[in-house]
């Protein structure tokens, strides 16, 4: 059953991770634009993408949860790797609640940032990202 847990848990993050990356990316193309056809597009993708991925956000939460029920709380107790794993997810789901923010100000036309804002934006979960997963395989501590 772990090994289950384990998988769903896996492939619901990198769908998550998928949509977190994209956005932001809309969101450069969107502070780029100029046309309001353009923009508006941008409105309808952004706001597709983010309530697509949400689900899949929620799931990740879902299932680690689940393998950390399985495992027990002695095991979460001594395990600082996984404290340090929570603690850029925190970062991650407030990362995600951003996201939604600018969705809707993108939506009533009150984008104040640039296109490199949103290219940062874009880069900052990889690395947490790249965090996460070495907490995860290697366990440093």
């Amino acid at each position: 059953m772990i090994l289950w847990l384990k998988a769903l848990h896996i492939f619901f993050m990198v769908a998550w991770m998928a949509g977190i990356f994209y956005l932001p990316r809309l969101f450069v193309y969107h502070a780029q634009a100029s046309e309001q056809a353009v923009k508006d597009q941008f409105k309808v993708m952004e706001r597709r993408l983010w309530f697509f991925v949400t689900p899949f956000a929620v799931l990740t939460l879902v299932f680690g949860v689940s393998l950390i029920a399985v495992y027990g709380l002695e095991w979460l107790k001594v395990s600082g790797w996984l404290h340090a794993k929570l603690t850029l997810l925190v970062a991650l789901y407030a990362y995600h609640g951003y996201l939604y923010k600018l969705v809707k100000q993108f939506a009533k036309d009150q984008n104040t940032r640039s296109a490199t804002f949103y290219r940062v934006l874009n880069e900052a979960p990889v690395l947490v990202l790249l965090a996460v997963v070495i907490l995860a395989v290697v366990k440093p501590f």
